[in-house]
């Protein structure tokens, strides 16, 4: 059995890869890399490189040749639905017998922006007819770092997503649950990967507990969330995108309720104090 990770040089397919080797051997597992020269560490860890790009449709159909099971790390916004088809057509091209998808939480129903591209890419895979599971992620808490980092450096936690709620979870968990889904585990077609679901409140009282700071936690309109993150450093234009973060959440597009997670895992997942104590380490 071939196992090729897509999205290998960036955290969630680092995870995944190291998870997939406590179980697999190296010589089946495979990570899709555009160069092998920036590579050389997955290399030299015996793990085998197929050179690829989703916006090159030739060069994913050689990436796959050979590989039985896919875990398909979903790709940057842009021009995501045709990167995506470029991968999806090449899979089935390739015979690849089941894709791992990392979606979005209830993409079938959410009305997110951010929802589209997997929407889109959910119904290209159903119709291969490639056997697979919708990963649909709930929202990694390593998202909110730039909120967290303000806070540390101004003594504020501003946020603006009223008394909407997120299923936070550490982006290595979400990973271990992919590797899992690759090895072939016993999971249905579409996961709903969500932790308890809280409020920025319950958050911020996490990382008090977790630094042992005292941090002033504001509910904060637009403007107030924007200008609290550029002070702190934050380019404008990436201030504007976590604020559209924040509109999701505040209209409950992450308020999933789900015990699909722990159910995969076999555990409970990390409290957010102990994953915050974790990220800041």
């Amino acid at each position: 059995m071939k196992y090729l990770v897509t999205g290998a040089t960036g955290r969630f397919g680092n995870y995944a890869l190291d998870f997939l080797k406590e179980s697999v051997p190296t010589s089946d597992i495979y990570a899709l890399v555009r160069s092998e020269e920036k590579n050389a560490a997955l290399k030299e860890a015996g793990i085998n490189l197929r050179i690829g790009d989703y916006a090159d449709k030739k060069s994913m159909e050689k990436a796959l040749q050979g590989i039985d099971r896919l875990l398909f790390v979903s790709g940057t916004p842009g021009n995501r639905q045709e990167e995506h088809a470029n991968v999806v057509e090449a899979a089935k091209e390739a015979g690849v017998s089941y894709i791992a998808y990392t979606s979005f939480a209830r993409a079938d129903k959410a009305t997110s922006p951010l929802a589209a591209d997997h929407i889109f890419t959910e119904k290209l895979i159903e119709k291969t007819g490639i056997a697979h599971t919708f990963l649909r992620n709930n929202w990694y808490l390593e998202n909110e770092m730039p909120i967290v980092d303000a806070a540390l450096n101004g003594g504020k936690f501003v946020y603006a997503a009223g008394q909407g709620k997120t299923g936070w979870a550490l982006k290595r968990e979400y990973a271990e649950v992919a590797a899992k889904a690759l090895q072939g585990k016993d999971f249905p077609a579409i996961l709903e990967l969500s932790g308890k679901p809280v409020s920025y409140e319950a958050l911020a009282a996490a990382l008090k507990t977790a630094t042992g700071m005292e941090i002033e936690v504001v509910s904060s309109d637009n403007q107030g969330f924007i200008e609290n993150l550029t002070v702190n450093g934050l380019p404008q234009p990436i201030a504007e995108m976590f604020l559209s973060f924040q509109s999701d959440i505040k209209d409950g597009q992450l308020d999933v309720v789900s015990d699909d997670f722990e159910k995969a895992l076999g555990r409970t997942l990390l409290s957010l104090e102990e994953g915050f104590k974790e990220l800041l380490a």
